[in-house]
């Protein structure tokens, strides 16, 4: 028999607990996709990576700074010790009456004072030899019985003498280009050295210019690893009716001797 509405009394229901909270309350969690966990993996990895790269680059960058100041400081002595040696040398013959001659010089600095016009095939064929293809540039040159003949021959067209340490710095610091893949990179810091010459033993400017100077075993590869050095015109310019002179004529062309100093100092 039906009982009664008024009667009948439902079991309670069982209620789950997300059901008493309001739908757009709910919170529900989704498994992440294994794409994005193995982008972060990677990322993570490579964040490590670099951050161990970081600090071994910093610890080398110490490292090499101070055998670089140690390398600089070395030259420095060497410098002073063969200067101290010619003074020497010139006090001690002038005091026994005779004239000190000094070894024959193993390198020159080169620049070029004149244009294109009126050159001959010979002479174009040195110049572009010695990397002077514009008014103005500069080139070391190891001297030799050979070089010295292709320096006469182009001798209307350049001017060149002996350089000092002093000079040859001051070249490399103020207007010193490295070719790195056939590009021309301005010497701002060590490491564009470092990657030219490195595998010479050549890692900062203080062992490029010891190497020019004292034109070592690595001075061809150091030298074409210099880029062509662009001067400006001197200061005060070159006289118009002297340049084409021979410089013991009172002109600006040939050998000049130690008084290219004077004349790289005008022209930087």
């Amino acid at each position: 028999a039906l009982c009664p509405l008024s009667t009948f009394n439902p079991p309670p229901q069982q209620f789950c607990s997300t059901d008493r909270v309001p739908p757009h309350n709910r919170k529900f969690t989704m498994k992440t996709p294994e794409s994005v966990l193995k982008k972060q993996a990677t990322q993570a990895k490579l964040a490590e990576a670099a951050a161990a790269a970081a600090k071994e680059a910093e610890t080398k960058a110490a490292a090499d700074a101070k055998t670089f100041v140690a390398n600089a400081e070395k030259y420095a002595a060497e410098y002073a010790a063969t200067e101290k040696e010619a003074i020497d040398n010139r006090r001690k013959a002038k005091a026994d009456g005779g004239f000190f001659v000094p070894s024959e010089p193993k390198l020159a600095l080169v620049i070029r004072i004149r244009g294109i016009i009126g050159v001959s095939p010979k002479a174009k064929k040195v110049l572009r030899l010695f990397r002077l293809r514009q008014i103005h540039n500069a080139t070391f040159v190891r001297l030799n019985e050979a070089t010295i003949r292709m320096l006469r021959l182009i001798e209307p067209y350049v001017t060149y003498g002996y350089p000092t340490q002093a000079t040859v710095a001051k070249l490399v610091y103020k207007r010193g280009f490295g070719k790195i893949n056939k590009q021309r990179i301005p010497i701002a810091e060590n490491k564009v050295i470092e990657e030219g010459l490195g595998a010479c033993g050549i890692a900062c400017t203080a062992d490029l210019i010891h190497e020019i100077v004292t034109v070592g075993p690595n001075f061809k590869k150091a030298n074409n690893f210099l880029w062509p050095f662009k001067l400006s015109s001197p200061t005060g310019g070159f006289s118009k009716k002297t340049k084409l002179l021979h410089f013991l004529e009172g002109g600006e062309a040939g050998a000049r001797g130690e008084e290219i100093n004077s004349l790289v100092k005008r022209m930087i």
